[in-house]
């Protein structure tokens, strides 16, 4: 396991933008996080203006010329833009045609029709997860609701015995599994391998979504025990299922792979480095090409195009009209994305990786659990998963100078696992799932907030197991 070292930081040294002494730059640091968490919770400002206000703050807290602090921002925000807004297009698209066409539906229904009543939760945690790959984590809520109530209500069970699991699949995904935004995010912060990410994300979100899931959910049932709200299932049955009105719908081992092809391309990318590790070798230049990010997304929506829309019947203009309507939703996010990769930028070009070196090096604190730890502390403050990764991101990047691949995919981890730790009042999702379910406050904490506080340290739990045999 990797802990904080002197070498490790020092070669990875800049000429900071600013003078200031680690005192100073220390109490900058967390009054540009104040400002931040103050302009998000009190004032409800959207984040990415937020995080640009943070951000000069940041760097007038730190005396740095403001000119810098401007320069540093709009860099960091052009080269993270750049290097996950792509992905990030690419990913909605796909998750809408997996959507529209009824693929998703076909998902769901055929696991469903096929599982018994004692595996059901088992079913909704992998139906949620399989969907969740491609799909943002409010897209997926909305989509499997209907079908979460729908099974609770039918099949007489405990909602909370249906709905956490579906949860738990959800957000293990959007935490630790890119191309969601969080994790692509922190992977270009670091400078981590997507692949190796992608594949030992997998190694850890598979025992983690069952522990806080399925199994997780034998307890929540015990303590809230509440009916599917009759109200939200008359109302989203018809709403939230855009393929009702289509005549077919794509099979479901094509949907399947169609969804897992760019998992499949970037793990094969990544086992052919490991196995190969020859830049010359005709066979890894191929991989290299077909299993990096782009590409691999690019190949899942050209495919998806047939295997998902025309298989549904969509014509050229409905092809069209999909992609479209799919880019907009996302604009936000990808503007959050930048104003955080600004935001990380502005740390590091200030010094404040050899600021926390010189403040932790007596600790022998390891770099994984400090990761860990900074999330969970931005994510309780701000309530934001994307935020909590961006920050910690930006803040722990200079520890990842000195470590090997598979270290540095396992910080990304453990930051995408502190930004999940116990989602409350603050979150967004924290009242979308309570609203959905027809809990109160408290209700929505034993059950939602406990199962994302579990993910969270199981999640860290695996990493730093991870850490000790790689």
């Amino acid at each position: 396991m990797t802990s904080l070292s002197v070498e490790t930081l020092a070669a990875d040294a800049v000429e900071p933008i600013t003078s200031a002494g680690n005192a100073q730059l220390g109490i900058a640091v967390l009054a540009g996080i104040a400002v931040i968490v103050l302009l998000i919770t009190k004032f409800k400002l959207h984040a990415f203006l937020a995080l640009t206000i943070g951000s000069l703050a940041l760097g007038a807290f730190a005396g740095a010329p403001l000119a810098d602090t401007i320069k540093a921002f709009s860099t960091g925000l052009g080269n993270t833009v750049a290097g996950v807004g792509v992905l990030i297009a690419l990913g909605a698209i796909l998750g809408k045609l997996l959507a529209d066409s009824g693929g998703a539906d076909q998902i769901v229904d055929t696991i469903l029709a096929k599982a018994s009543k004692r595996s059901m939760p088992w079913a909704m945690v992998l139906i949620a997860s399989v969907i969740g790959l491609p799909l943002f984590f409010e897209v997926g809520i909305v989509l499997l609701i209907p079908v979460v109530l729908m099974v609770a209500k039918r099949g007489n069970y405990s909602l909370m015995r249906i709905g956490i699991p579906a949860l738990a699949g959800l957000s293990v995904m959007h935490g630790l599994i890119p191309p969601h935004p969080g994790p692509l995010v922190a992977i270009d912060a670091v400078g981590a391998n997507l692949g190796v990410t992608l594949a030992l994300g997998l190694v850890v979100a598979i025992p983690t979504v069952i522990i806080a899931g399925p199994v997780f959910s034998k307890y929540a049932a015990r303590w809230v025990d509440v009916p599917a709200p009759e109200h939200m299932l008359n109302s989203s049955d018809g709403a939230t299922r855009p393929s009702e009105d289509l005549e077919k719908r794509p099979g479901f081992g094509v949907t399947v792979a169609t969804v897992m092809l760019p998992v499949v391309l970037m793990l094969v990318k990544a086992l052919v480095d490991i196995v190969v590790d020859d830049p010359e070798n005709a066979v890894q230049k191929v991989t290299d090409v077909i299993g990096s990010p782009l590409i691999a997304l690019l190949a899942a929506v050209i495919v998806g195009m047939f295997t998902l829309g025309r298989a549904a019947g969509f014509t050229k203009e409905r092809l069209s009209s999909t992609v479209d309507k799919s880019l907009a939703p996302i604009a936000g996010v990808l503007l959050i994305v930048g104003a955080g990769g600004g935001f990380k930028q502005t740390l590091i070009d200030l010094g404040v990786g050899q600021m926390i070196l010189d403040f932790s090096k007596d600790w022998s604190i390891p770099a994984l659990l400090l990761a860990w730890l900074i999330a969970v502390a931005i994510r309780l403050a701000t309530g934001s998963a994307t935020v909590a990764t961006i920050s910690a991101a930006g803040l722990v990047a200079p520890l990842a100078a000195g470590m090997s691949t598979s270290e540095t995919a396992l910080l990304v981890l453990a930051i995408g696992a502190g930004s999940l730790f116990f989602s409350h009042v603050n979150d967004a999702g924290f009242w979308l799932v309570k609203e959905y379910f027809g809990m109160n406050v408290g209700q929505t904490i034993k059950t939602w907030s406990v199962m994302e506080t579990i993910i969270s340290v199981v999640g860290l739990v695996f990493v730093l197991l991870l850490s000790l045999v790689l």
